[in-house]
């Protein structure tokens, strides 16, 4: 419990800082003042963009936590990440047909649906091409995402050749794509908030699952799991919890390899206190990284996956470094 308080606290921290930062700096005062309601244009822009922006960096932060956590779970493997398998690119080619396709569905439906579809559809093909080659060891889960990556990075680049127009620009696509926080309205933060939450108890719900996969296959079915199945329900619901991040934040990479690992490395691997702490974790990333996107080149704005991959590629070879001596 005093993990947890203090996970929470940092990120409260976190997300006032946040708050401050951009290219220009507004100080704790201000902000208060802005919560008080004091109705000038600054304290107006602060409480109708700025936070809710840290929010939903938040929010997102979190959904890759999650979603990182389950893919570790299910594949054994504390080196997959939503990205590295391909997941996140995936639901890019998803997000990026319902962008730029007219469709009688509106965009707020079709940007999450057709995200879903691609995530899932990706790692469904990754699992498939790595059993067939009969071992599920990280190489060769990273060849076939890698594989499969540039696959689906050829087929988004196609897409936004031939597809874009007048109306939806190449370079609002690709901008969105490199990753990047939109701020949505306070009653979008509440949908958001309330689709973490159900990803968070779905996330719990597999849980006791994940442990027991963690024994391996056949002493998960020993023990009475049906792993088929389990493997499946986990994935449609990693899928779905990474197609909503996509959905609102574009390719983040490294968040979701980042988040399970620094959890681990504070509470253990029992999933039901790592999913939630790799939430709050994933939250706190997130929310660093956007606040730098936003203040490093005023009055310019880095994309946010380009933050996260300088700071997660040297994590991840030293992880497999570290992975190849064990």
């Amino acid at each position: 419990m005093k993990l947890y308080l203090n996970l929470l606290i940092c990120l409260f921290i976190v997300i006032g800082l946040g708050t401050c930062a951009g290219h220009t700096w507004a100080t704790p005062l201000e902000i208060i003042k802005a919560v008080m309601g004091d109705g000038s244009l600054a304290s107006r822009l602060l409480i109708e963009w700025r936070l809710p922006r840290v929010l939903t960096a938040a929010l997102v932060g979190g959904l890759l936590g999650l979603s990182g956590t389950i893919f570790q779970g299910v594949f054994r493997n504390p080196l997959t990440d939503p990205w590295l398998l391909g997941a996140s690119g995936g639901a890019a080619v998803g997000a990026t047909v319902a962008l730029l396709v007219p469709l009688a569905i509106p965009i707020v439906f079709s940007l999450p649906l057709f995200s879903f579809l691609g995530a899932f559809i990706t790692i469904f093909l990754v699992l498939t091409i790595a059993r067939l080659t009969g071992s599920l060891d990280v190489s060769t889960l990273l060849l076939t995402g890698v594989a499969i990556s540039a696959m689906l990075s050829a087929i988004r680049s196609f897409l936004m050749m031939s597809l874009s127009n007048e109306t939806i620009s190449l370079q609002v696509v690709l901008s969105w794509l490199m990753g990047g926080i939109q701020p949505l309205q306070w009653s979008g933060i509440l949908i958001t908030l309330l689709i973490f939450l159900a990803g968070l108890f779905l996330a719990l719900w597999l849980a006791h699952g994940l442990d027991l996969l963690g024994l391996g296959e056949h002493m998960a079915t020993a023990m009475g799991l049906s792993v088929s199945r389990f493997i499946f329900v986990s994935l449609l619901i990693g899928s779905a919890i990474t197609a909503c991040a996509v959905a609102l934040g574009g390719i983040i990479g490294f968040v979701g390899l980042a988040s399970p690992h620094i959890a681990r490395w504070l509470s253990g691997s029992q999933h039901k206190k790592l999913l939630p702490q790799a939430a709050i974790v994933g939250a706190i990333l997130v929310t660093v990284a956007d606040a730098l996107a936003r203040s490093l080149l005023p009055p310019g704005e880095i994309p946010l996956g380009v933050i996260t991959a300088i700071a997660g590629t040297p994590l991840f070879i030293v992880l497999l470094a570290k992975r190849s001596k064990g």
